[in-house]
C-alpha cells in the first residue's frame, strides 16, 4: 500500500509544479574542479577518475541506468582489477576482493555510502551482512592502489563509495517500474527541489522475488527488501560571505529473505541445480538497518573548504539457519556432510527429507546488533605557486565506535514427510552471548602537486585502535556482569603512501605508485594487523578512438590475516587468524571506445580484462573449510586467475541496445587446489525505448544463454547462479 500511496503523491505533486529536469553532466555529478571537496564523493566524475595518482573507476548515473542492474555483482563485474563470488544469484550479500584481498564477505575493503563506512560494524565486525542497495545511488566509485589511503581501515585492497540520490537544484522526479521472472519486482520512486536557500529528496524502493529455487510445497525461497531515504537541505544565502550547507539525510531499510547456507551435493547440482534441500524450509533473515547522517560544509574561502559528517548506523538481524545435523548420535556441520556425502550417508537422507528423524535438525538463531557511529571532518586548502604549480593540502579527521552484539540461540526441528516441526526452543544466549566493540581514532594527511603534466601525492593515515570483547557466556542469559570474561587488543600504525602522474600529452599519461596495505587485527590480546607493501604502474592512452588502460601491481604479504566465518565455512566466531606471508600480482586492462559517434547514432564499446595471482607463502592449518591446510604456493581461494567482461552499445535518439559479456575463470575452493568452481560464462541484454520525453519503456535480460552454472561450494555446498530471467517496466520523468 505504501509504495501506491508514494506514486500518487508523487504524481499529483508533479501536476502542480512540472519544470525540466536539472541538468546533469553526463558522466559526473559535481562539476570538473581540481578538487573534490563534497563530502559525500571520492572521485565525482569520470575526468577525476582518469586523472588520479592510482587506479581508479567512476560509475556514472548513465551508465548505470544501462542495466538498472540491481544486483551488485553484474554492476562491477566490468571493472578491472575486482574478483567476487556469488551466493544467492540477486546480490544481496556479494563477496567482493579488490585485488586479491579475501573475498569472504567483502570484509577486506573500505564500503561506504556517501563518504561514511557502512558495513555493519566495520572494525569490529566489518563482514558486510548489509550491503547498500546499488539500485538507488546515483553515482558509485571504486579507488585501487596508493590513491584510497584517504579511506582505510582497510587499504590493502581498495574501497567503494555509493552515491545515494542527491536533492535536485529544481523540482524533479522519476518513477521507474520492473516486473519479470520469478515473480520478481522493483520500483524505484524519487522526488526533491530546491526552493531559494532550501531542499529536499524524498525516496522510496521495493525489491522482491519469489526466488529462482524450488522447496519442497512451492514454498517461497525469494526476499521482500524495503527502502525509504529522506534528505533535507538549508544552504545560507548568496550575500552571506562565508558559504555554508546543513543537510540531514535518514535512510530505513528491512528486509525478509528466505535464504539458506544449504547448497547441493555434486551429484544434485548435476541433475537439478536450482533445488534447496527439505531441511532448509525454516532458513530465514530479517533484517532493519537504519541511518541519520547530519553533513555540514563551509566555505571560507575559494581556497579554504572545511566538510563535516556525523553519523549513527544501526543494524539488526536474525539470519534463523540450520547448522548442524544429528544422525545417529552424531552432530555435524552442514559444511562437512555436504562436502562428504558419502561418508555422511545418513546425514544427507535426513537433510534432503528422505529420512523421517526427530530431534534431528539444529536451527540457529544467528541474532545480532550492531552499531556504528562517529565524526569525520575534512579541511581542503589549496592555492597556486610558482609558475602557475598547483598545490592542495587536505586533512581529515575521524572518531568512531561500533560494535557487534551477540544473543543467540538454537533451536531443535524433527523432520517428517518432508516438511519440519518444532520439537524444543533453545535458550537465549546459548549459542552466543558477547559484545565485541571498537574505539578508534583515524587521521590522514594528503599533499597534491601539480606542475604542467606532473603531479605527485605523498599521503600518510594513522589508525589508533581498541578492540574489546566482553563474553557473558552460555548460562547468563540476564548478563550478570560478575559472570563476564573480558579481553582487548591494541594497535596504532602510520600507513604511508605516494602516488606519481605524468601526462606526456592529452594522449598518453603514466603513473605509479607505493603505499602500505592494513587489516585491523581482532581483539584477541597481541594478535597483529594485516600488513603489507603494495606497488603499482599504469599507462593510459589514445590511440584514433581507442582509449586504454594497463596497471601492473603487486600486493606482498607479511602477514595476511582470515576470518572465521560461517559464511567460508568455518566455525562463525569472526575470530581473524594469521596466515603468514602471501603475495599477490596482476594485471588490470581497460579499454574503451566509441566505435561509432554522429548526431544519429553512437556505439561505444567497453573490454575489461582482470589477471591476478594470488599465492600463499607460508605452511599453515586452519578451521575455514574454503582454507583447510595450507603449503607454500597454493593459491588463496575463491579468487580467479582470469576475469574478462565486455559490453557493447548501440544507441539512437530514441533507441538504446545494450549487450554484456562476462567471462570468469575457474578458480580454486579450498587452497591446494584440488576442489574448483569451473569457468563460466554469461550474456545480459538491455533495450530501452524512449517513448516520450518523459516515457522511456525499459527491458533486460539475464542469462540469455541460461547457462547453469556454480558460482560457489560457500557457506555449505554448490550454489547456482541467476538463470535465465526477462524483466521489463516504465522510466517515469518530471
Amino acid at each position: 500500500m505504501l509504495r501506491f500511496t508514494l506514486i500518487l503523491i508523487i504524481l499529483y505533486s508533479s501536476t502542480l509544479k512540472s519544470q525540466n529536469q536539472p541538468k546533469i553532466e553526463k558522466d559526473s555529478i559535481i562539476s570538473l574542479d581540481e578538487v573534490i571537496i563534497k563530502s559525500n564523493t571520492i572521485l565525482g566524475s569520470k575526468f577525476v577518475a582518469k586523472n588520479r595518482t592510482g587506479a581508479a573507476y567512476y560509475f556514472s548515473t548513465e551508465e548505470l541506468g544501462q542495466f538498472d542492474y540491481a544486483d551488485i555483482n553484474r554492476a562491477l563485474s566490468k571493472i578491472p582489477g575486482i574478483n567476487l563470488f556469488e551466493e544467492d544469484g540477486f546480490g544481496l550479500r556479494p563477496n567482493i576482493s579488490i585485488r586479491g584481498t579475501s573475498p569472504e564477505r567483502s570484509s577486506k575493503i573500505a564500503i561506504m555510502e556517501d563518504g561514511i563506512l557502512i558495513s555493519p560494524a566495520p572494525y569490529s565486525a566489518s563482514s558486510a551482512y548489509y550491503f547498500p542497495s546499488v539500485a538507488r545511488m546515483q553515482a558509485m566509485e571504486v579507488l585501487k592502489g596508493s590513491s584510497q589511503i584517504q579511506y582505510g581501515p582497510y587499504t590493502t585492497g581498495g574501497a567503494i563509495n555509493f552515491v545515494s540520490t542527491e536533492i535536485p537544484d529544481s523540482f524533479a522526479g522519476k518513477v521507474t517500474t520492473s516486473y519479470g521472472s520469478f515473480q520478481t519486482g522493483q520500483l524505484h520512486a524519487t522526488i526533491g527541489d530546491s526552493v531559494k536557500n532550501f531542499g529536499y529528496m524524498l525516496e522510496y524502493l521495493n525489491f522482491n522475488s519469489d526466488g529462482f529455487k524450488s522447496l519442497g510445497n512451492n514454498l517461497n525461497t525469494g526476499f521482500d527488501i524495503n527502502e525509504i531515504t529522506s534528505k533535507i537541505r538549508y544552504k545560507t544565502p548568496n550575500h552571506i560571505k562565508e558559504k555554508q550547507s546543513f543537510e540531514f539525510k535518514f535512510h530505513h531499510y528491512d528486509e525478509i529473505s528466505n535464504e539458506t547456507y544449504l547448497g547441493l551435493t555434486e551429484s544434485d547440482f548435476e541433475k537439478t541445480p536450482h533445488l534447496r534441500y527439505a531441511a532448509s524450509e525454516k532458513d530465514k533473515m530479517d533484517a532493519e538497518h537504519i541511518q541519520y547522517l547530519f553533513k555540514h560544509e563551509i566555505n571560507f574561502s575559494e581556497r579554504f573548504k572545511i566538510s563535516s559528517n556525523f553519523y549513527h548506523n544501526g543494524f539488526k538481524r536474525n539470519w534463523y539457519k540450520l547448522d548442524d545435523v544429528v544422525f545417529d548420535g552424531s552432530s555435524q556441520k552442514i559444511s562437512k556432510i555436504i562436502s562428504n556425502p558419502s561418508q555422511y550417508s545418513g546425514h544427507v537422507s535426513v537433510v534432503k527429507g528422505a529420512l523421517d528423524s526427530d530431534s534431528s535438525l539444529k536451527v540457529k538463531a544467528n541474532n545480532r546488533e550492531y552499531v556504528s557511529r562517529g565524526a569525520q571532518t575534512k579541511l581542503d586548502y589549496h592555492w597556486y605557486g610558482k609558475n602557475n604549480s598547483f598545490n592542495d593540502l587536505e586533512i581529515g579527521f575521524r572518531f568512531h565506535y561500533d560494535e557487534e552484539d551477540r544473543f543467540q540461540w538454537e533451536d531443535i526441528y524433527n523432520i517428517n514427510n518432508l516438511f519440519m516441526s518444532l520439537e524444543t526452543y533453545g535458550d537465549k544466549g546459548s549459542q552466543g552471548n558477547r559484545i565485541s566493540s571498537a574505539n578508534t581514532f583515524a587521521s590522514y594527511i594528503m599533499y597534491k602537486y601539480k606542475l604542467k603534466g606532473f603531479t605527485i601525492s605523498p599521503g600518510i593515515r594513522y589508525e589508533s585502535i581498541k578492540m574489546s570483547r566482553d563474553d557473558f557466556g552460555k548460562l547468563n542469559p540476564l548478563r550478570n556482569p560478575t559472570d563476564v570474561s573480558s579481553r582487548e587488543n591494541k594497535v596504532s600504525v602510520f600507513i604511508p603512501g605516494i602516488g606519481f602522474n605524468y601526462t606526456i600529452n592529452n594522449k598518453l599519461s603514466i603513473f605509479s605508485g607505493i603505499h602500505k596495505g592494513f587489516s585491523p587485527p581482532g581483539n584477541s590480546v597481541g594478535q597483529k594487523a594485516e600488513e603489507s607493501i603494495n606497488l603499482e604502474a599504469g599507462v593510459r592512452f589514445s590511440v584514433n578512438k581507442f582509449n586504454a588502460e594497463l596497471i601492473a601491481y603487486q600486493n606482498d604479504y607479511s602477514n595476511l590475516l582470515g576470518n572465521d566465518l560461517a559464511a567460508s565455512g568455518g566455525t562463525g566466531e569472526l575470530d581473524p587468524f594469521n596466515a603468514g606471508e602471501a603475495l599477490v600480482n596482476g594485471l588490470e586492462v581497460l579499454v574503451f571506445s566509441d566505435l561509432v559517434e554522429n548526431k544519429n547514432l553512437k556505439i561505444p564499446f567497453l573490454f575489461s580484462y582482470t589477471l591476478t595471482n594470488a599465492k600463499f607463502l607460508s605452511d599453515f592449518g586452519s578451521t575455514q573449510d574454503i582454507w583447510g591446510v595450507v603449503s607454500n604456493g597454493d593459491r588463496i581461494p575463491y579468487i580467479s586467475k582470469h576475469k574478462l567482461s565486455s559490453t557493447i552499445s548501440l544507441q539512437t535518439i530514441k533507441f538504446q541496445l545494450h549487450l554484456n559479456a562476462n567471462y570468469n575463470g575457474k578458480f580454486s575452493t579450498i587452497a591446494d587446489g584440488s576442489v574448483e568452481i569451473p569457468s563460466y560464462f554469461t550474456l545480459d541484454a538491455s533495450l530501452m525505448y524512449k517513448l516520450t520525453n518523459a516515457v522511456t519503456f525499459k527491458s533486460r535480460i539475464l542469462n540469455i544463454l541460461d547457462e547453469s552454472y556454480a558460482v560457489s561450494r560457500a557457506p555449505a555446498g554448490l550454489r547456482p547462479g541467476h538463470p535465465f530471467g526477462v524483466y521489463a517496466g516504465f522510466e517515469i520523468k518530471f
